[in-house]
């Protein structure tokens, strides 16, 4: 698969350089059918792009913003994914746009993924932008390695939807997309920062197996060319 490197002097820049790159897909998506979607990751690193997109002159009524995956915890917790795009994204000119969650109430991780792959099955497929993230680990999504669902995750023939992950280095049990949900997004982008994750990128596109550094995956078998925006 293809990759392309965008490459930025700060994280202002690369935040403001990214909102303008995704709003101008998502604004050819609302011209070519009258909506959008967007699934996007948690964590430090998007909230500067967040709050950049937030601002962006689009028919926000018409996009759809989900998460690429979730901690199964409340919104009410400063854990949750869904708290991180409520506070940073779904602000401003944003406001307006419809957020699908993960999380759902319910007895276990398992039921709430069902839940969630219902609800997400009728945002239309593929997603217009896929933003990913990726940990020092070289977990993206909730493919995290040693993950216990791990090789279903990542398998292409793995339906889309919503499942469960359980690692070491998760914390809470997760709520991801698999990777057949995700690897052919119209528009699809890593967002790292730093030269620490520069590093983890440079040997994760190097030869060993994929299961070593999960984001292998997409950079070797993603449908879409990867959009790679980075600042040190």
């Amino acid at each position: 698969m293809s990759e392309t490197l965008h490459t930025y002097e700060n994280g202002a820049a690369l935040a403001a350089g990214l909102a303008d790159a995704v709003s101008a897909r998502l604004a050819a998506a609302l011209d070519a059918r009258g909506t959008a979607s967007i699934a996007v990751s948690g964590g430090a690193t998007p909230k500067a792009f967040f709050r950049a997109l937030a601002g962006r002159d689009l028919d926000w009524r018409k996009v759809t913003i989900t998460l690429v995956d979730e901690r199964f915890v409340p919104p009410e917790s400063d854990r949750s994914n869904h708290a991180l795009v409520a506070s940073n994204l779904l602000q401003d000119e944003a406001a307006a746009a419809q957020f699908v969650p993960l999380y759902h109430a319910a007895a276990t991780a398992e039921a709430a993924a069902a839940i969630a792959s219902k609800v997400t099955a009728a945002i239309a497929a593929p997603f217009d932008v896929v933003v990913l993230g990726m940990g020092t680990d070289g977990h993206t999504a909730s493919f995290f390695p040693g993950g216990t669902r791990l090789e279903e995750a990542l398998d292409p023939a793995t339906p889309r939807g919503v499942i469960t992950m359980e690692a070491d280095g998760a914390g809470e049990p997760r709520l991801t997309f698999t990777f057949s949900s995700l690897q052919d997004a119209g528009y699809l982008v890593l967002h790292i920062e730093g030269e620490g994750k520069r590093e983890v990128l440079a040997r994760a596109q190097a030869s060993g197996e994929e299961a070593e550094m999960p984001i292998r995956a997409v950079l070797r078998r993603a449908a879409s060319p990867l959009q790679i925006y980075w600042a040190p």
